[in-house]
């Protein structure tokens, strides 16, 4: 018994102290992966609209912040609307280049803050599946308003957003129509790039990271992948990429247009990196002519679609300059 007790001691101490090395590099993870909060820099008024700040229920008890921007004074109603979210670290504010446009199509426009973004409420953790939520939460919020045509209703997003929204599309059919704006294919490989810009291996710490984010955001990166996703979305879908996108390489964005299941998937490449908006800017009229035939009233879906460019290719000229058949 001697012998034992301290041997028992040992083990005892021993167990703890992985324990608390292991608390302690799960908190690390987290830190390091998660989302900082910026503060909106403008409101749509800024932009000279008029709009109303809305809260909206979504998981976990927790509220989203929104800026709902109703459609030009004199058109009819309900109206076709927009959800537009952002991507990671970004907020409402970032995707407010997009709002005039819109609105002037015709269209109410939701632009949300995610949880843990902008001034919604704060939460254990950011992910793709938790900025899915929020958009489907927002979806049946929008859905409900009686100015609002449930039947007409598109998503847009940026970055983590884009996988968000394609995520939603896959699993909600009464989502009209998608813009993705620099999806990355799939999460383990955006992972993978973010773990060698830290200088960390792939094995078996960068394994280790990997295996801990799935079990933590309770999702397997195969089934949440826009690679996969696409596969089951079946409404008309807007691919948008920039060829000098550093951050996600244009070859994720050609991923996902292969994985389509129908030939409603277009994919449109600008100039510009990943957080750049300028070329966007530059192309709404493109954006809108997608999002405007897509939501027409008796759009069924990926109908009338088949003909469209699978791919558009634009750099440098602005609206006036481009073809005809963009």
């Amino acid at each position: 018994m001697a012998v034992i007790a301290p041997a028992l001691a040992l083990v005892t101490v021993t167990i703890a102290v992985v324990a608390l090395l292991r608390a302690v590099l799960h908190r690390g993870i987290r830190a390091s992966l998660a989302a900082p909060r910026i503060a909106h820099h403008c409101a749509p008024d800024a932009f000279g609209l008029g709009f109303e700040t809305v809260r909206i229920g979504t998981a976990n008890r927790r509220h989203l912040h929104g800026w709902l921007i109703a459609p030009v004074a004199g058109t009819d109603a309900p109206h076709p609307a927009i959800i537009v979210i952002h991507g990671w670290g970004g907020n409402a504010a970032v995707m407010l280049p997009l709002a005039r446009p819109l609105h002037q199509a015709g269209f109410a426009t939701l632009f949300l803050d995610a949880r843990c973004h902008g001034a919604s409420d704060d939460d254990s953790f950011a992910s793709l599946p938790r900025f899915t939520e929020d958009v489907e939460r927002a979806l049946d919020w929008l859905a409900a308003r009686a100015d609002i045509d449930a039947g007409r209703i598109a998503l847009i997003g940026h970055s983590v957003g884009a996988g968000a929204v394609l995520l939603a599309a896959s699993r909600r059919p009464d989502v009209a129509a998608v813009v993705s704006v620099a999806a990355f294919s799939h999460p383990a490989a955006m992972m993978r790039r973010w773990l060698a810009t830290k200088r960390i291996p792939e094995w078996p710490a960068g394994r280790y990271v990997l295996g801990y984010v799935q079990k933590t955001i309770g999702h397997r990166f195969d089934d949440i992948a826009p690679v996969s996703t696409i596969a089951r979305v079946r409404c008309p879908v807007l691919l948008v990429h920039g060829a000098d996108d550093d951050v996600v390489p244009l070859g994720d964005a050609r991923l996902i247009l292969a994985a389509r299941a129908h030939e409603a998937v277009e994919l449109l490449v600008l100039g510009g990196g990943h957080d750049s908006f300028a070329d966007l800017e530059q192309r709404l009229e493109q954006l809108v002519d997608f999002l405007r035939h897509a939501l027409e009233p008796g759009t069924d879906d990926a109908a009338g679609q088949g003909d469209a460019p699978v791919e558009q290719q634009t750099s440098g000229p602005g609206p006036s300059d481009a073809p005809s058949d963009a």
